[in-house]
């Protein structure tokens, strides 16, 4: 599989579109007005502790209380061993008992504040490195579950004998990274000292600043590409800004040598996104429908509590019978669906409306092919097999908005609904209000102000009930139409 990682950089926005085998799989964005907070170290202040929840809120300095549950309480045992988190439905100290109102409180984020609801957070701090992170109030050696099982043990006790023998700082424990597995001592030694570095300077400064203080923030998006982005199977890694192409290098060149020698400075004319047509599978991400190549679609609705996608035939009809068409179809959709969750970015629960297969064996093939897909995704996914209704349940780790919400904004017209009520049905609210108002009030005059559909149909098609009415309340009803208000939208002045 080629990789390649297309980064789009204005003052404005930064935009990074990830390349596989000539299409996009996933795109991330950051606004310096709306950078995410994920990674970010705190010094927050409780502002209330709810026993009956079994958590708080802390005041970070955002515009709503974060959110902290026991759950990502870093506790330490009362026999002095080692620190460790409560595991659902095992409290091993009530929240009450560990946070009070007003205590200052070191935080980091590891949920970005989503529609309504404030950031999540831990007291637990890691602090990622190029290849590994740092976990400062434990003692534990691990290996990312992405490594092999047969490498394990081999690359845990290289990393224990590093950890043991460095000798400035001191204390902590650290994860090896994916892609740490194949670089040298002196290269995991100076990720180590860098990581540790980093941590006294976030000590330091909860010292010394206020609380709702930042105290570490995680690194911007393009240093992020090479951290988090860069795979053994990245051809390139082009950007289309001067500037920023030297200031991406020399970070590389400091901490990540074998990225940085990826980096392309792109200087063509044609937008660096056009290459691929991102803009245009953008477009498409933020649609409902998304079309097969088959012939078939996928409708996509995405809610608050889960996602549902929903899968057609469509126009499909060329296998030999139906229930192959219905597997080839299934079989696509299976594909297109993991890329469009990557894509959308796509979080929390999924529902899966596969067509119903009657083979099992066709239903053990598209599940598979799914999970195969599925396993690309650097986030993690869990998927279970077809439900007594034929759906199929998944989970994908959710940590920043969608793509719909960074890039949109609900309908002010439908106020996010996706639909509007018909002009009749507003003509009817219309005159019911006039009703209600007249035997409250005692104007000279009824005038109705509404947009212009509205006032249409008042005056043709409802002409009569509206003069039935302006005879039974004894007040004329005069109409107005305002083009700049939308469909629901009214207002009945009293003259």
């Amino acid at each position: 599989m080629q990789q390649d990682i297309l980064i789009n950089w204005s003052p404005q926005e930064t935009r990074v579109a990830v390349v596989e085998n000539g299409a996009v799989q996933e795109l991330h964005l950051e606004r310096p007005m709306e950078r995410g907070l994920v990674g970010n170290v705190y010094l927050g202040k409780v502002a209330r502790v709810l026993p009956g929840m079994q958590s708080a809120f802390i005041d970070i300095g955002l515009e709503r209380a974060a959110f902290l549950h026991v759950a990502d309480v870093w506790q330490r045992q009362p026999d002095g061993e080692a620190p460790m988190f409560a595991r659902k439905g095992e409290l091993l100290v009530p929240i009450e008992k560990q946070v009070f109102e007003g205590q200052a409180l070191m935080v980091q984020v590891i949920k970005d504040p989503m529609g309504t609801k404030g950031a999540r957070l831990s007291t637990q701090i890691s602090i990622a490195g190029r290849l590994l992170v740092f976990l400062p109030q434990d003692d534990h050696i691990g290996v990312s579950q992405k490594i092999p099982v047969a490498e394990r043990d081999a690359l845990r006790g290289r990393l224990q004998v590093l950890v043991g023998t460095k000798e400035s700082g001191g204390g902590g424990g650290f994860i090896l990274r994916t892609n740490g597995e194949d670089s040298t001592d002196a290269e995991l030694a100076e990720d180590i000292a860098y990581l540790r570095k980093t941590w006294v300077r976030t000590k330091e400064a909860s010292l010394r600043l206020p609380p709702m203080s930042l105290l570490h923030q995680d690194l911007d998006l393009l240093q992020r590409v090479l951290r988090d982005l860069v795979s053994e199977q990245t051809q390139t890694i082009r950007i289309d800004s001067t500037e920023q192409f030297h200031r991406l290098r020399a970070f590389g060149q400091e901490f990540m040598p074998a990225a940085a020698g990826k980096l392309q400075h792109y200087k063509g004319e044609r937008p660096i996104f056009d290459l691929y047509s991102i803009d245009e599978d953008i477009a498409r991400a933020l649609g409902r429908r998304v079309d097969l190549k088959s012939g078939g679609y996928l409708i996509v609705d995405q809610t608050e509590a889960l996602t549902t996608v929903d899968v057609n035939t469509g126009g499909f009809v060329g296998a030999r019978n139906f229930d192959d068409t219905i597997f080839k179809t299934n079989l696509e959709a299976a594909q297109a669906i993991a890329r469009q969750l990557r894509l959308r970015n796509l979080g929390g629960i999924v529902i899966v409306d596969f067509i119903d297969m009657v083979r099992p064996n066709h239903q053990e093939a598209v599940l598979a092919e799914f999970r195969k897909q599925l396993a690309r995704d650097r986030v993690k996914t869990t998927a279970g097999g077809f439900s007594q209704l034929g759906l199929v349940e998944m989970t994908r780790k959710r940590t920043r908005e969608s793509l719909a919400h960074v890039l949109c904004e609900p309908c002010p017209a439908c106020q996010g609904r996706g639909a509007l009520k018909t002009a009749r049905s507003v003509a009817y609210d219309i005159l019911r209000e006039i009703l209600r108002e007249a035997r409250q009030f005692h104007p000279r005059e009824f005038r109705v102000v509404a947009a212009p559909p509205v006032v249409e149909l008042l005056l043709d098609e409802e002409s009569a009930h509206l003069a039935g009415l302006s005879d039974f309340i004894g007040k004329p009803i005069s109409l107005q139409a305002e083009s700049a208000m939308g469909q629901e939208q009214y207002d009945i002045v009293l003259l």
